[in-house]
């Protein structure tokens, strides 16, 4: 058989590391349709002048469009056969990515536990991006529930120890960032890190209504390949599941309204995809200021933050029996680098 029908939870063997087929190059032209398929305004990610402005040499692919790249790689070998991508967690940003660098992907399975109902089984892999010189510039744990090709089949439990959030002394910061000649005025808004209080939350305000034509454009320009997002035979209400990045990266953008200083994302905490989205459902965004850090770079300084995608009113999250109310799609914990 010349066919790949992707792999399933028995396929997995733990401590193995997957190197991920298919490098990408990433032109400029990536910006600007990344920056189509979402109200992405952020200075930084906009300006080769406002980059150069506060130290850099240019501006930097957006972080998600890195994020999704490398993602995308992963997807014939991790979660072709998902049911779910359950979580994230120990993601780090460790330096920019450039118009014309290359990108793969590798991952170590470093986690394996069947579900109780014996038909499928969850995966944890940590996953690293390189760029043309080896250089890993993203790396995050992800786990997601694969199917198992037969229910007999048993596989040692393994369930790997993950931090609950990046330490702030981890967080990279790019190295010649300096934010002592930021120019609010043209980053569109004047909040400087001293200005969010822990506990703090920001309803964005905005919204946009998830098109089909634009999700799928999304999984194709990353090249995620996954079954759900294309075949509507996957699931039995014949609906194509809206990709999980493209939610991330929609709530990324509208959280601009508020956030407009939270310039770059250098950790991801942890991450749940707590509903389905799909195509004509209108999504809202809004945040919670976590935690509050300071970094090696006196003029930059770190928040953390809470960023919920939803269909539903800013501040609801859970019912009161814990779980996430029906309208939550995503809730994201990360830290993002802003000026002091």
């Amino acid at each position: 058989m010349k066919t790949n029908p992707g792999r399933f939870f028995e396929d997995y063997t733990l401590g193995e590391v997957i190197r991920h087929a298919v490098p990408r190059t990433i032109g400029a032209g990536e910006r600007a349709l990344y920056h189509a398929l979402y109200p992405a305004r952020g200075a930084l990610y906009s300006s080769d002048e406002f980059a150069r402005s506060v130290g850099l040499a240019a501006s930097p692919l957006d972080d998600l469009v890195a994020f999704h790249t490398v993602f995308g790689k992963t997807v014939p070998d991790i979660s072709l056969n998902a049911v779910a991508n359950l979580g994230y967690a120990e993601g780090r940003w460790l330096r920019p990515v450039w118009p014309g660098d290359t990108l793969r992907s590798e991952s170590e399975v470093i986690g394996l536990k069947e579900t109780s109902s014996g038909a499928t089984g969850v995966v944890w892999v940590r996953t690293r991006g390189l760029n043309q010189h080896g250089d890993v510039v993203l790396e995050y744990v992800r786990w997601v529930m694969v199917r198992k090709r037969r229910r007999q089949v048993e596989v040692p439990v393994s369930v790997p120890e993950l931090a609950p959030v990046v330490d702030p002394g981890a967080l990279v910061v790019p190295e010649g960032l300096d934010f002592r000649n930021y120019d609010f005025a043209l980053a569109g808004e004047p909040h400087r890190w001293g200005d969010y209080a822990v506990g703090e939350v920001i309803d964005h305000v905005d919204a946009v209504t998830v098109e089909e034509a634009e999700h799928m454009l999304a999984t194709r320009l990353w090249q995620n390949t996954a079954k759900v997002h294309f075949d509507v035979t996957q699931r039995e209400d014949g609906k194509r599941l809206i990709y999980g990045g493209h939610v991330i990266s929609l709530a990324r953008a509208l959280s601009f309204n508020g956030l407009a200083n939270a310039q770059m994302i250098v950790a991801l905490n942890a991450g749940a995809h707590a509903n389905p989205c799909f195509a004509g459902d209108t999504v809202r965004a809004w945040s919670e200021v976590l935690d509050k850090a300071e970094t090696s770079v006196p003029s930059v300084g770190a928040l953390r933050l809470r960023l919920v995608a939803t269909r539903g009113q800013a501040g609801a999250l859970r019912g009161a029996d814990g779980k996430y109310l029906p309208e939550v799609l995503l809730d994201l914990d990360y830290w993002t680098l802003v000026p002091r």
